[in-house]
Parts: structure tokens; sequence; C-alpha cells
């Protein structure tokens, strides 16, 4: 299928999703890419590698939350302002505060993209709650599908290569003589994550766009509508998160890019859950969908083996998901 043709799907799709969107009471960033994938080149074979993280422990203790704010801008005429949320020193608990003293230790990266018309705020239920366990979080505000932008559906397909650049940014802090992040990251342990537009851009990180330095991925109700399922380079394990009842992006046309990832994988199924409600709200589906990707991260980025094995177990309570998994 040619680069036009596949534009022209994805804007009929995505737009198509964006009326059916102002029929309904979701918030902005549940408005995003919907239809089946299109045909692509078949996925590689399936291979049994692990993640390439030396065997450690994750800490299990909850840590204070800090955020700030990169200014960034891509070749000059793609801006990227980043929020940032990280492990911070103090007490536990209360709202992320302003350039707080990051915690002591060294913590791995999750790139995180959001929805169509969203921003990354609309995510800090969950976002806070990675920082909280061990983890900085980075995540872009793209200039043409963000709130408040032009709506350019089709510039999702730039979005891999906006979090690359991104990513690029975050991790050099770490080496930045008086950056309060010097020295705080382990720059070589990075996951990316995203949903329904910005699922579709995580997909494309370990497809089209693949970016070598991800050793696992999170797709929150996401598509690879335009950047196809040819899974590529070093294994990265993949966790799937997605509602039975998505009214935007179908479960079947998640489920079918799940199907072709060639790597450890997992997927985490709603059947009562809609295209991202337990995201952006706090619940009882919230706490479930934050404790599988918790240990799913601790499992992937700190090489932590326990982990591995509560993952099923963070799925369960409530009967609220259901777990396939392929780890």
């Amino acid at each position: 299928m040619s680069r036009r043709a596949v534009s022209a799907l994805l804007a009929s799709a995505l737009f198509a999703s964006a009326l059916v969107g102002c029929s309904t009471d979701r918030q902005p960033a549940e408005q995003a890419a919907a239809a089946t994938p299109p045909a692509t080149t078949p996925a590689p074979s399936a291979t049994s590698s692990a993640p390439a993280i030396p065997a450690g422990s994750a800490p299990q203790q909850t840590f204070a939350v800090g955020v700030r704010q990169l200014k960034l801008n891509r070749d000059g005429d793609r801006p990227l302002p980043v929020t940032v949320w990280y492990p911070a020193a103090g007490r536990a608990g209360g709202k992320p505060a302003a350039s707080a003293r990051a915690a002591d230790g060294s913590f791995p990266v999750v790139m995180f993209s959001h929805g169509l018309g969203g921003r990354p705020d609309d995510y800090a239920a969950l976002l806070t709650r990675w920082a909280a366990a061990g983890f900085v979080v980075a995540a872009p505000t793209f200039p043409h599908t963000s709130r408040g932008g032009d709506r350019n559906v089709l510039d999702v397909l730039n979005q891999p290569a906006d979090v690359s650049y991104a990513l690029t940014e975050v991790l050099a802090l770490d080496k930045r003589a008086g950056d309060a992040l010097r020295g705080r990251l382990t720059t070589d342990r990075v996951a990316a994550a995203g949903h329904s537009a910005g699922g579709v851009t995580t997909i494309g990180l370990f497809t089209a766009g693949r970016d070598e330095r991800l050793a696992a991925g999170i797709v929150f109700a996401g598509t690879a509508l335009g950047v196809g399922t040819a899974f590529a380079g070093a294994a990265a394990p993949q966790l799937f998160v997605h509602g039975e009842a998505d009214e935007v992006v179908q479960y079947a046309a998640g489920k079918a890019v799940y199907d072709k990832v060639p790597w450890p994988k997992a997927m985490l199924s709603l059947p009562n859950g809609d295209h991202g409600r337990a995201l952006l709200s706090d619940g009882n589906s919230l706490e479930v969908v934050a404790d599988t990707t918790i240990e799913f991260l601790r499992w992937t980025l700190y090489g932590d083996a326990d982990a591995k094995e509560r993952i099923a177990a963070a799925s369960a309570p409530g009967n609220i998901a259901t777990l396939d998994n392929r780890l």
C-alpha cells in the first residue's frame, strides 16, 4: 500500500472517529485513530529473547513525585514541550511538586505519547503512579494532534520521530552540568508507551520508525494504521491494554496488532472498558491498569524477575480485566 493510500485511509479513519467523539461525552484525549489495520508486511518470526536488561530489583518504596517542563523544538518548526514526572525526595503522596529535588538513585525512562486532542496532563493519574514507582516519565505535547492544535491527523505519522528526538534530549539531562536530573537517569533502560493516536505512535517506534534504545512498549487502545506491523530490531516485550467495549478503536483492531508482535507479550483486556476512561480518572480500573503496567515496567526496565511473576496477580483484582500472558 502506497504512503498516499495509507495517508488517505488514516485521515478518513481519524476524521470519522473525531465525528463520533463529538456526539459523546468522552474526554478529548480519547478521540483518536480508529480502524482495522491495513495489510502490511508479515511480521518476523517469533523469538524467545528476554529483554537485554541485567537482572536486578526494582524499588518497592513509593516516592514523592516532582514535575518539570522542557521546551524542545525539532527541526525548528516542531515545538515539543515535554512534561517530565520523576521520583522526588521527600514524603510520598500529595500533588507533584514543581521542580522538586530528585530522589537519590538512578531511574529508567518511559516516553509517553498522548492521544488525538489530548495533552500529557490528561494522563497524570496514571503517569504520576509510574513516577512514584521509580520511573522518569517524559511526555511530549505534539504540535498538530494535541488539544488546541490544528488536529492534522496525518501528522501522527511524524510523531515516532518526535519521540525519538525528545528521548535524546531527555537522556542528555543525565550528563548536563547543574541539571536536577544529572546522574539520575538509567539511560540504557527505556520504554515507550502511548494511548490511541499515541498508541499508533508507540507501535511506530517498534516498526517503521524503530528506535533501538527502547527495551519495551505499552500500547493503550492502539492500532497500527499507517505504521504497519513489521516489528523490527531486538526483541522488546510489549504490553497491550484495550477495552473490549472500545467505541473508537475496535478491540479486534488492537488484538490484530498484538497477534503480530513476535516478541514476549501480554494483553490486558477490560471486558467493560471503553476507549480510555481507565487511564484518565481514578477508580478500580485505573488501579488494575496502573499496577499491571508498573510490574511490567519493573520487569522490563529493572530486570526484576519477581515483578514478572506478579504481573498476573496485579491484573486479577475485581475481575476487571483478563490477561493473555505470553511473556
